[in-house]
């Protein structure tokens, strides 16, 4: 690879490897939006709670906004849109009263429960397209850049 000097330099937008990243998680985002948004009704920050949200028994929109590097705002608007749903409610924390966690409604156990399996399947079709090897170093890859930019879960 030749660096040229400064004065020469171009980038090439379709080639920037953040650039592609971006294009890549939206194209993702897209594919997967097919299962959540149709058949659930759930826009990508409700489906990011949900997600967040279903494996644990509860969790505040500060763990949730962290883990899902959501706005706060876009997290708590989520959070709401779904408590309207009676899909999440919100109870105060046995460890510290004045926060408030986030938990699966009986109705949010069973639409995650039926999400899931669906979602599972979806990034299985998706990841089809690379071969065993391809996968381990996409994988490999992953957990490098995360790892270099601290966010690893």
């Amino acid at each position: 690879m030749t660096v040229r000097p400064p004065s020469e330099q171009t980038l090439e937008l379709a080639a920037f490897v953040p650039f592609r990243l971006n294009r890549l998680a939206t194209g993702v985002s897209e594919h997967l939006a097919v299962v959540y948004q149709r058949r659930f009704g759930l826009d990508i920050p409700q489906w990011r709670v949900m997600a967040t949200v279903g494996p644990q028994q509860a969790c505040t929109a500060q763990s949730i906004a962290a883990s899902t590097r959501m706005h706060k705002t876009r997290v708590s608007r989520a959070i709401a849109e779904l408590e309207a749903r009676e899909l999440v409610e919100r109870a105060s924390s046995a460890e510290d009263r004045r926060e408030r966690e986030i938990r699966l409604t009986k109705a949010g156990r069973r639409v995650y429960g039926e999400l899931v399996p669906l979602a599972l399947a979806r990034e299985a079709a998706l990841l089809e397209c690379l071969s065993p090897e391809q996968l381990c170093g996409f994988l490999g890859a992953l957990e490098s850049l995360e790892r270099y930019l601290h966010l690893e879960n």
